[in-house]
């Protein structure tokens, strides 16, 4: 009886010691022989797949850089220039402008296009191109170099009327830049690549062809 119930100790404190050294190996199984957590590799590389979400196309820019051709940075380039002279043009009305409607438009118009000119200079620096320097202000005539800008001269005249003048002068001289605005449009739209910017394409023919039409209205043309 004695030796049978040695036995049955013997027996009972090795498989105690077995389940131990099993529990031990399992612990011990979450880090490979090399010491590498395969838990954290893994889920650092899921983080690196997936994007992060920000306003105005800026993660889909980050991972489509190069999903973009010489069409979008010619475009993206002038345009800027374009819109940073529409604005300059814009923030002379406060001062100047006799008609409310005239004032109301130029706010709108300046509202509109300075985050433009931020989206498509955030795009230009993703893609590594130069971010053209501001000449608006400078009395650069840039008048050839795109549809519908305005001379240093135009640029000067503006700029000294004043009253019902200046409200007739500004409206004339931003359908014209407008026009402009919306021939580059449809170009980015039949050659660009960059959907941003084939959509922000889209948003200034549709935009700008709608002010136009206001402006020829408040202008006594239609």
């Amino acid at each position: 009886m004695t030796a049978h119930r040695t036995f049955v100790r013997r027996a009972a404190f090795a498989a105690t010691a077995g389940a131990a050294a099993l529990v031990l190996a399992a612990c011990g199984s979450d880090k490979p022989a090399g010491g590498h957590d395969m838990g954290a590799k893994e889920s650092g590389s899921a983080a690196a797949a997936s994007p992060k979400a920000d306003d105005h196309g800026k993660a889909e820019g980050r991972n489509s850089a190069d999903a973009h051709n010489s069409a979008d940075v010619s475009f993206s380039k002038e345009m800027i220039q374009h819109h940073r002279q529409a604005v300059e043009m814009a923030g002379l009305a406060e001062g100047r402008a006799a008609s409310k409607d005239v004032k109301s438009l130029a706010a709108r118009i300046e509202g509109a296009q300075d985050p433009e000119i931020e989206n498509m200079s955030g795009w230009l620096t993703a893609w590594g191109e130069e971010v053209p320097a501001d000449m608006s202000g400078m009395g650069h005539d840039m008048s050839s170099s795109m549809p519908g800008m305005m001379s240093a001269g135009d640029m000067e005249g503006l700029k000294k009327a004043s009253g019902g003048d200046f409200d007739k002068k500004f409206l004339l001289m931003m359908v014209k830049h407008h026009e402009g605005a919306v021939t580059m449009g449809r170009t980015e739209k039949s050659d660009g690549k960059y959907g941003p910017a084939t959509r922000l394409a889209a948003d200034v023919v549709t935009a700008q062809t709608a002010e136009i039409e206001q402006m020829n209205k408040m202008l006594g043309k239609s």
